[in-house]
């Protein structure tokens, strides 16, 4: 048993207590605030809970289960600070539900990519565990994911995401403000498509990492907006619809599933 808090107990930085959730013990964690709205009223009947800094927060009801929505904003150190807090009010399955790029040419715009493990191309999991401890996702979420994806007849790609603390230099990308990018990072875009992994982003290794340092459990589920193998351009607003319909549709199942045989 971890450093639970007392029941009425509201956290600092994500603004809720146990109480407030009531008794959820699954959380889906996008990056973005303005997607937690959409996403939990996908789930089911949904009301919102809290809104403190990049944490904004939703209840959400899935076959009379309740289920968080909370958001993390950007990145690995907001990740963790956020796991950090739910876990103390209860939260034992973390699902990072997010958008990605996509770095091999069979993974198209609108699909999805469920990750397995990730490249620990961050700081924040260091902090964790050490560097040459693997970053991997949870096999019993992880294998909802699928079954549900296949299941909907969503297009899903599973393997390995390469996460990274920057947009620019570490995703090798050259559209920044200097275009300069470290003479040990260029090229690295074509070593993790050689060695077969699946995209960029930058919350999943620290997610895994926390979640396995905890006891607990984490998968990840992105919905591709950007090839990077065609364009460095975010797809169009109907590709973007297109994808964020596909992963909301896909962990909805996934978690009716999971709640069915009580997992």
């Amino acid at each position: 048993m971890g450093n639970t808090a007392t029941p009425d107990e509201i956290l600092y930085h994500i603004g809720l207590s146990a109480d407030m959730i009531k008794g959820a013990e699954y959380a889906l964690l996008p990056g973005d605030p303005g997607r937690v709205e959409a996403l939990a009223k996908a789930l089911g009947a949904a009301e919102p809970v809290g809104c403190h800094r990049e944490y904004t927060s939703w209840l959400a009801d899935v076959d009379g289960t309740a289920v968080l929505v909370c958001s993390t904003g950007m990145g690995g150190p907001s990740v963790a600070i956020g796991m950090e807090e739910l876990a103390r009010i209860g939260i034992k399955n973390f699902i990072r539900v997010g958008t990605t790029g996509s770095i091999q040419p069979k993974v198209e715009l609108g699909d999805v990519v469920i990750n397995k493990a990730a490249v620990r191309l961050e700081g924040t999991s260091q902090h964790y565990a050490p560097v040459n401890f693997p970053a991997v996702a949870s096999f019993e979420l992880t294998l909802a994911l699928q079954q549900a994806a296949a299941k909907l007849g969503v297009p899903y790609h599973t393997g390995i995401s390469v996460s990274s603390d920057t947009f620019w230099p570490g995703q090798e990308r050259y559209d920044s403000y200097t275009g300069y990018v470290r003479k040990t990072l260029q090229g690295s875009l074509q070593e993790w498509q050689a060695l077969g992994a699946l995209n960029y982003e930058m919350e999943t290794a620290a997610l895994f990492i926390v979640a396995q340092s905890f006891g607990l459990k984490a998968a990840s589920i992105c919905g591709v907006v950007a090839k990077r193998t065609d364009s460095e351009q975010v797809a169009p607003p109907e590709t973007y619809a297109l994808a964020s319909q596909r992963f909301q549709s896909v962990v909805k199942q996934a978690l009716r599933d999971l709640i069915k045989v009580g997992k």
